[in-house]
């Protein structure tokens, strides 16, 4: 069983969000869910976008490290697009890791202090063609990372589709989401 910190996209903490995490709690996980909008979901991304711009992306980080700040440092860190802004912070920067799991976001790893932390498993997973994901440099810094990281895995999916991973938006694949959650799985059977 591992313990798992999910963090949320620019939607906010949507049904399809929770949905995941239950999924993980179905599978023998310990999952937390900390909502970094404060009760805020957005039904357009830009809205939610420009909500993080207006608290400050820094905000969005803060939040998820006091979330972590409340649990022990034992974690798997979870981000969707816009939650792997803390989730790869915490994974890099606190001590204890046990793994990341990064959807459809990757930020160069030099973002946090340099290396990926040496034992810390990593996936990251999106869309080959998510004009967020392959358009903005994620998938270049994922790629990245693998190069240097020895325990680093990406997943490309084909497809244009940001967000595909969640259930209850329109972007949502089922076919891609159902190999991303397989991916996830099988990653969190490992932890020890």
């Amino acid at each position: 069983m591992a313990e798992v910190l999910v963090f949320h996209h620019g939607h906010g903490l949507t049904a399809g969000v929770r949905e995941f995490a239950e999924r993980l709690r179905r599978a023998g996980h310990r999952v937390h869910v900390p909502d970094l909008f404060e009760e805020r979901v957005f039904s357009r991304l830009d809205e939610g976008i420009d909500y993080a711009e207006s608290i400050g992306f820094g905000t969005v980080v803060e939040r998820g490290t006091a979330a972590a700040e409340e649990l022990p440092a034992e974690l798997v860190y979870l981000g969707f697009s816009l939650g792997v802004l803390p989730a790869q912070k915490l994974a890099q920067t606190r001590p204890g890791a046990k793994g990341a799991l990064l959807l459809e976001a990757c930020l160069p790893v030099s973002e946090f202090g340099g290396a990926w932390p040496q034992g810390v498993p990593v996936q990251v997973h999106g869309m080959d063609g998510d004009p967020f994901f392959a358009g903005e440099g994620d998938v270049d810094a994922a790629r990245a990372l693998v190069g240097t990281a020895p325990a680093a895995e990406l997943f490309l999916y084909p497809g244009d589709r940001h967000l595909f991973t969640d259930s209850s938006l329109p972007s949502h694949d089922e076919h891609a989401a159902a190999q991303a959650t397989r991916r996830v799985l099988d990653f969190l059977a490992r932890i020890r």
